[in-house]
């Protein structure tokens, strides 16, 4: 940096900074003037930021989606963290859309991360101000998502040829719990006689769900034939009968949506579904809420699809 231009800066922000603040200006300025090479420490400060949000509670599965997104945009745009500007997100968003083919959705998916990111280099005093702060939410059309209807349930339920799955089938659609939440939970987290389990959700804040007599029922028969002395609610059916993982429960949900010819069967959609009939039957959003283990109502609202039939029905009731 030329002298004459250190001078120019010096001068323009005399009347803003005091002496001190002036000499450490001076020394920036002057370093900077010498070439001096200045450290990209982007891999560090993306090691801390996923070190805070693990112990804040995230899963590993959200842990893996922050580092990977984050580590993508800072391999693409070339530049120190700290450096990057709203510009440069905005072109790597549009770029990201572009070459990649993806939804709307999926963008903004991105753009959060990457807000949370630098939203936290902001608080930790690395970065003056978030580049992410001018960058909107990316609206996009929000498809009604499909829920299981009364005869899939009955068919996923026929086609069910170990108790350990009908049990599972009928714990996810009773209880509406999220998949990460099933399969952390152990044998004595059940009250049987209460018909209700305390499940850990995200941040690991604990809350207790309920679950129905069929599945107090198919749940106690897959327990009692068990041989294993783990400590799981659901193990693998093969020795060492360890407890299920998320990949296993998706595959083997598939597999038996698949012999009855259900596409798109996954455990979420039970949660959906629990939310639409409990939605439909008139239960109040707000214990709906608590049920779902939500800290905004409007992520409930998301997860209810209120059925079209019963829109018709509420219009006759109400209006003629």
């Amino acid at each position: 940096m030329e002298q004459e231009l250190v001078n120019i800066i010096m001068f323009k922000m005399s009347d803003t900074l005091d002496n001190l603040q002036m000499m450490k200006l001076k020394k920036i300025l002057e370093d900077l003037s010498n070439d001096e090479e200045i450290e990209d420490d982007s891999n560090q400060l993306l090691i801390r930021f996923i070190s805070t949000k693990r112990l804040e509670g995230r899963s590993e599965r959200t842990l893996n989606y922050y580092e990977k997104t984050i580590m993508a945009m800072i391999d693409e745009v070339n530049k120190n963290v700290r450096a990057i500007t709203t510009d440069d997100l905005r072109h790597y968003l549009t770029l990201y859309q572009k070459t990649h083919n993806v939804s709307k959705t999926s963008v903004d998916n991105i753009r959060r991360n990457l807000s949370s990111f630098f939203n936290w280099l902001e608080e930790e005093n690395y970065i003056l101000k978030s580049p992410v702060r001018r960058i909107h939410k990316i609206k996009s059309v929000i498809p009604v998502k499909e829920t299981y209807s009364d005869d899939e349930m009955e068919r996923l339920r026929d086609a069910c040829t170990e108790i350990r799955d009908l049990a599972l089938i009928d714990m996810l659609a009773s209880t509406g719990m999220r998949i990460g939440e099933l399969v952390r939970l152990n044998k004595e987290d059940v009250d049987f006689n209460e018909r209700e389990c305390v499940v850990f959700g995200k941040g690991d804040k604990e809350r207790i769900v309920y679950f129905d007599a069929r599945t107090k029922l198919h749940l106690q028969e897959y327990l009692n034939k068990r041989k294993d002395n783990d400590k799981a609610l659901f193990v693998g059916l093969r020795k060492p009968y360890r407890r299920v993982t998320i990949n296993g429960i998706e595959l083997r949900i598939r597999q038996i949506g698949g012999k009855v010819g259900i596409k798109k069967c996954h455990p979420h959609k039970f949660r959906r579904t629990m939310a639409t009939v409990a939605i439909d039957k008139g239960m109040p959003l707000e214990q709906l809420q608590k049920l779902l283990g939500h800290e905004k109502i409007d992520t409930t609202l998301h997860y209810a699809m209120v059925k079209q039939s019963n829109v018709k029905n509420a219009h006759r009731k109400y209006i003629g």
